[in-house]
């Protein structure tokens, strides 16, 4: 069997294994990215790349700006669907969009010798968060301890530190600093660090810690459609999909235990992370929210809320050829002061429409019926 680290490029990978394992790699092989940037920063054992198939929907129209959504996706009818959100939506005024800094988080653990060990160890954190953020400031000069939270479990310590990473998500970022936190409180109280990552973070799970405070960027999205646009563009009525939010959101995701309320947040935000380079680990993130809709008067208000979305706009998967260029078709500059923002708003303004079109094909009755049309080849 071939050792991958007797090979030095992607190219010698690739042939190895196509002679190894008597198969052909030949569109693995075919890319346009800089194979040497992507090899040393984004991949490791890279022998290519997975293309996906990018559509796009648009425009949406957000704070009377229009914007055009890149989504990546295999699945058939997702673009399509989110596509004729955005257009009634943006027949309707467009969205309203607020966006907060949470920040990113890291969340170590910590052993101590005792229950009052474990007190005084909080105690000292919150002494010492100004010498904390001086240490983080030294990994980066893009990175700021934003807060700490403590919680004590016995002779264990989990911490939970937020970062304000400017544009990047961060995520590095901040385990490189506390890193160097857990080397000073070693030092300067002789607790151990068990684990730089105590599952306190949270990161790459849903969880309800994050549901409620929120990680990364928070998003909260309107928009009110008129009677006349859902009937004409989404072909139902304010009431049915108002019954459909109902008891799809709310009672079925109650009745099956699920943590997000929504119709399929995890769907836009995958294609948007795929076409722009974000960490795909952050999907499950993504995919916690709530959904709302109300009548109000004969039209329909709906709402929808995204608590935990780690983004960035420069570093990671950011920097290669194709993001970079979907970034630039939502009119997004790598790093430029804003941009994380920015982009939060655009996604939940994008997976508003996509929750609004879901509901209303289930309203309607049309779900199977579309699936059917353009999954099976007869679009172009």
């Amino acid at each position: 069997m071939i050792s991958l680290r007797e090979f030095k490029t992607v190219a010698q990978r690739r042939e190895a294994l196509e002679k190894n394992l008597g198969i052909s790699l030949k569109n693995i092989g075919n890319y346009s990215l800089n194979e040497g940037f992507a090899s040393s920063r984004n991949c490791e054992n890279m022998i290519g790349a997975a293309q996906i198939p990018l559509g796009v929907a648009g425009p949406l129209k957000i704070k009377n700006k229009n914007y055009f959504l890149p989504l990546a996706t295999t699945e058939g009818a997702l673009v399509a669907s989110v596509n004729r959100g955005c257009r009634a939506v943006s027949l309707s005024g467009g969205v309203r969009v607020l966006v907060e800094n949470i920040g990113i988080t890291r969340g170590p653990v910590f052993k101590t010798n005792s229950l009052l060990a474990s007190a005084e160890l909080k105690n000292w954190l919150e002494e010492h968060f100004a010498d904390l953020n001086n240490l983080a400031k030294e990994t980066s000069g893009h990175l700021e301890l934003k807060k700490l939270e403590t919680q004590i479990l016995g002779r264990n310590v989990f911490i939970r530190f937020y970062f304000d990473s400017q544009e990047a998500m961060g995520m590095n970022m901040a385990t490189i600093a506390v890193d160097k936190f857990a080397s000073f409180i070693e030092k300067q109280t002789g607790n151990h660090c068990l684990a730089l990552s105590g599952n306190f973070c949270v990161d790459k799970k849903a969880s309800w810690f994050n549901f409620v405070l929120g990680r990364g960027k928070r998003v909260w999205a309107e928009a009110q459609i008129s009677e006349k646009i859902v009937e004409e563009v989404l072909k139902t009525t304010p009431e049915k999909i108002s019954q459909v939010w109902l008891n799809k959101c709310l009672l079925g995701s109650a009745l099956s235990g699920s943590i997000g309320f929504n119709a399929h947040f995890g769907n836009i935000v995958a294609a948007i992370f795929a076409a722009c380079g974000q960490d795909l680990g952050h999907i499950t993130e993504g995919s916690l929210g709530i959904t709302t809709t109300e009548l109000v008067g004969k039209d329909l208000h709906i709402s929808i809320y995204l608590p935990d979305l780690p983004i960035g706009t420069i570093g990671g998967g950011t920097t290669l050829e194709t993001q970079k260029e979907a970034l630039n078709l939502m009119g997004i500059k790598n790093g430029k002061k804003g941009s994380s923002l920015q982009l939060a708003g655009i996604i939940g303004g994008a997976v508003l429409a996509g929750e609004l079109s879901l509901l209303a094909s289930l309203a309607e009755g049309s779900l199977a019926l579309a699936h059917q049309k353009l999954t099976r080849g007869k679009n172009a």
